[in-house]
């Protein structure tokens, strides 16, 4: 199963330098330029994983989740570095024996010169990250941080978990919810909608991977509509119980977390490969084709009859 991916997030490099490749040390300095790691929340294991800093880097291949299969299909294509989104070792753990799933990740990069590094919290955060990519992707002008960053005492007011924006033209909340659908990669799950289809909406409340923590920001924002992923069964069964009382807002949008954190990875290897070559330094690009939500098919209606 795969996207349609372009390998090449950016034009070619100037033929009027001469652009080196980069050392490991170099990627991860412009990486932090970009989203650095002060904007991680104190839970996250963003950062370097696997590699040494001095070992040159050629191609950089990105993707969601630092799985097996994104790692075979990096190792394939010659990649000298792995950047995700998703941390491999979120969780402490006390072997990376090749016995398990994660430990044969280890060793599968280690064995092929492939370095791995994670950019999770501190890209949900930053300026260009994913959220910004997600409300640009739908149209919403006027961007502001849904959960302004607490994690950096240099933070900008344009930093922070999910983003808050309007649509230049209100759109029916079935028309919003088409928009999102054809924007993002498909997946069994597709896109669920919680709302009347003829009601209105303008301003947009949205926020990348898992975002039913933030209800009370979503509300704060007077949101019309607040798109996001896992949303589970009680938050938003109470989110709805508590719209009542709000002509029915904010509707909601749930969508598979793969799907919204995959916009970033262009995006992202876009910024990257700019900045690097701003530098001085030549890279080849390419975005994983595997699509990493978990499940594979989904069963809907049932005739009883």
């Amino acid at each position: 199963m795969s996207v349609t991916v372009d390998p090449s997030p950016s034009g070619p490099f100037s033929e009027s330098s001469e652009p080196r490749r980069p050392l490991l040390r170099d990627v991860l300095e412009c990486m932090e330029q970009l989203w650095p790691g002060s904007l991680a929340e104190s839970w996250d294991a963003s950062g370097l994983v696997a590699g040494r800093p001095d070992q040159p880097v050629s191609r950089i291949h990105w993707a969601v989740d630092p799985v097996s299969a994104v790692v075979a299909e990096a190792v394939d294509q010659g990649a000298d570095l792995l950047i995700t989104h998703h941390p491999l070792l979120l969780r402490a753990v006390h072997s990376v024996a090749g016995t398990h799933a994660k430990g044969e990740v280890v060793h599968t990069l280690i064995e092929h010169g492939c370095a791995l590094v994670t950019a999770h919290t501190n890209a949900d955060s930053a300026v260009g990250g994913v959220s910004d990519v997600i409300a640009e992707i739908l149209g919403l002008q006027g961007l502001r941080p849904l959960s302004p960053s607490r994690s950096s005492t240099d933070a900008t007011h344009e930093e922070g978990i999910g983003r808050v924006g309007e649509l230049e033209t209100p759109l029916r909340l079935a028309e919003f919810a088409e928009r999102v659908h054809v924007n993002l990669p498909a997946v069994a799950s597709g896109v669920r909608v919680a709302g009347d289809p003829d009601a209105l909406v303008r301003t947009v409340a949205v926020c990348g991977g898992a975002g039913d923590s933030l209800f009370d920001q979503v509300r704060a924002a007077d949101a019309d509509v607040y798109v996001t992923a896992d949303l589970r069964h009680h938050p938003a069964s109470e989110a709805r119980e508590t719209a009542l009382h709000a002509d029915g807002r904010p509707y909601l949008v749930d969508v598979s977390h793969f799907a919204s954190e995959w916009l970033w990875l262009p995006a992202g290897a876009h910024a990257l490969e700019r900045l690097l070559e701003d530098n001085g330094f030549s890279v080849e690009m390419a975005v994983s084709g595997v699509v990493t939500d978990p499940w594979d098919f989904i069963l809907v209606g049932r005739n009883d009859g």
